[in-house]
């Protein structure tokens, strides 16, 4: 009897200690995210952003979250969880993860000539050996040798298109085009590679990419106000404008632009309640109880294939078409996006259910790029490590 009731009172004070234990780390936590917050809205005064978001997970929920300005100026509408914002970049994610499902099927592999699927890339001028040489991987972690830019001929005057619209385009000027370091021997990012990746899917599936997409990833997350390019009438009351300061004062862009041939890299419009759904599938917390990809696959895209830089305490790498920083003993795997005055980033930490996300829709005089390096860290520093 007395043994029970010693390791009922020893069962007792330990429940005790955690209770208070999670209080502590939760008002760490809570102070932690209260701070970030007035950094963040401070930041977004500094450089006049007309509207943003920053949202944060934990064990999948939504922890807290900060809607900041206006989506549309001229209408007085506030950002909210439903606006609709550009994500550019972190498209490529869903690219790495179609692939990925290609691949589960034994449609292609990831050591495959690029070249085995789109021939005409042998037009391309490698000075470093053979366009067969160049396979899906190095793609899908940036060492192709590609630049950087999709289209670097033109584009500068008010009646060009945002980006080339047709695939035979591009194609054209491959002769023009040439590999700019050995392939493999370092990370270099490049839209062309993810365009090929885009181009591989559509012929593969017998779909158009954005088709793809939406039948196998959006659709099945339940991401049904999520979209590409021109948004379809009834979502225009959620859409967000971007803004471009000129003499202190911010300028409508338009709310939609056409992101071409480069939609597999950039073209994705949704709201935060959307990517929140996203987010939960990557940290493995979906609800829709469909499987989008295996979850032994994904992970495989959060491999270290390149390193990148090492600077303020921060590591990051390259995977296979995501990123990975590494700090205080912690890695954090993610994206960002910068795209028509869109600059976004997300970042996940599987193994605690934990994830935060962000996007702006200004630019200006200020470098938006060090803002959004500057806010990441403090997410960094102050929400994940809150976990460790």
């Amino acid at each position: 009897m007395i043994r029970i009731l010693l390791s009922v009172l020893f069962l007792f004070i330990q429940l005790n200690y955690f209770a208070m234990e999670s209080t502590a780390q939760d008002s760490s936590l809570i102070n932690s995210l209260n701070s970030t917050f007035n950094n963040f809205e401070q930041k977004l005064k500094e450089h006049q952003v007309v509207g943003g978001a920053l949202l944060f997970l934990r064990d999948g929920e939504i922890a807290a979250n900060h809607y900041y300005g206006y989506a549309e100026l001229s209408e007085r509408r506030v950002v909210d969880e439903n606006t609709i914002f550009h994500w550019a970049s972190i498209t490529k994610t869903l690219t790495a993860i179609g692939i990925m499902q290609l691949r589960d099927r034994g449609l292609l592999s990831l050591d495959a000539s690029l070249t085995d699927y789109l021939p005409e890339l042998r037009e391309i001028h490698n000075p470093y050996g053979d366009m067969d040489e160049i396979t899906v991987r190095m793609a899908l972690n940036h060492s192709t040798g590609l630049r950087n830019s999709t289209w670097p001929w033109g584009g500068n005057e008010d009646w060009h298109p945002f980006e080339p619209k047709r695939w035979e385009q591009l194609v054209a000027m491959f002769p023009y085009t040439q590999i700019e370091f050995e392939p493999g021997s370092r990370h270099s990012y490049s839209n062309p590679a993810i365009i090929f990746l885009g181009q591989i899917i559509e012929q593969l599936s017998n779909d158009p990419w954005e088709v793809y997409v939406d039948k196998h990833i959006l659709r099945p997350l339940g991401m049904n106000k999520s979209y590409f390019n021109h948004t379809p009438a009834h979502l225009l009351p959620y859409r967000s404008n971007s803004y471009v300061l000129k003499e202190g004062k911010p300028e409508p862009r338009g709310l939609d632009f056409h992101t071409g041939i480069t939609t597999s890299n950039g073209g994705l419009n949704a709201p935060l309640t959307d990517m929140v759904k996203y987010l939960n599938f990557l940290l493995g917390r979906s609800q829709t109880g469909v499987e989008i990809l295996k979850r032994s696959s994904l992970e495989e895209l959060w491999n270290e294939e390149l390193p990148i830089t090492e600077e303020g305490g921060v590591r990051s790498s390259a995977a296979l078409s995501f990123f990975l920083e590494e700090f205080d003993g912690m890695r954090v795997i993610g994206h960002t996006g910068t795209q028509w005055s869109y600059y976004s980033w997300f970042y996940i930490h599987p193994e605690t259910g934990s994830a935060a996300i962000s996007i702006t829709n200004t630019d200006g005089d200020k470098n938006m790029h060090q803002f959004r390096r500057e806010v990441t860290r403090e997410v960094f520093r102050d929400f994940f490590t809150q976990f460790k």
